[in-house]
């Protein structure tokens, strides 16, 4: 059987349920193991990253502009809304925010 097709359930080289080797082909492995180190693409992801952004790029402003544009989403809630987002952040679904009140 060529290895780039399947074995079919009964065929000599289909693996055991618990993924071992064949029984009749001891020794046999049916995975390979292997490592790939992202290292360096992770760097040069990390520098196509920041070409993008350019220089102005300014990461608290934009964390600030986060902040706020979060606070005015949570603001102005109904009583119902206000309940709804409360019981949110008790259940650890949204972050706690102005002592537990969105529009505070």
């Amino acid at each position: 059987m060529s290895p780039h097709e399947r074995a079919f359930p009964g065929e000599p080289d289909e693996p055991d349920a618990a993924g071992g080797p064949a029984p009749d082909r001891p020794g046999t492995r049916t995975s390979a193991d292997f490592t790939i180190d992202l290292g360096s693409h992770e760097l040069l992801r990390r520098a196509h990253v920041l070409d993008a952004v350019g220089p102005d790029w300014d990461p608290v402003a934009v964390l600030h502009g986060e902040e706020a544009a979060y606070e005015l989403l949570y603001s102005g809630l109904d009583a119902e809304q206000q309940r709804m987002y409360d019981e949110l952040v008790s259940a650890g679904v949204l972050p706690r925010r102005g002592g537990g009140h969105a529009a505070a």
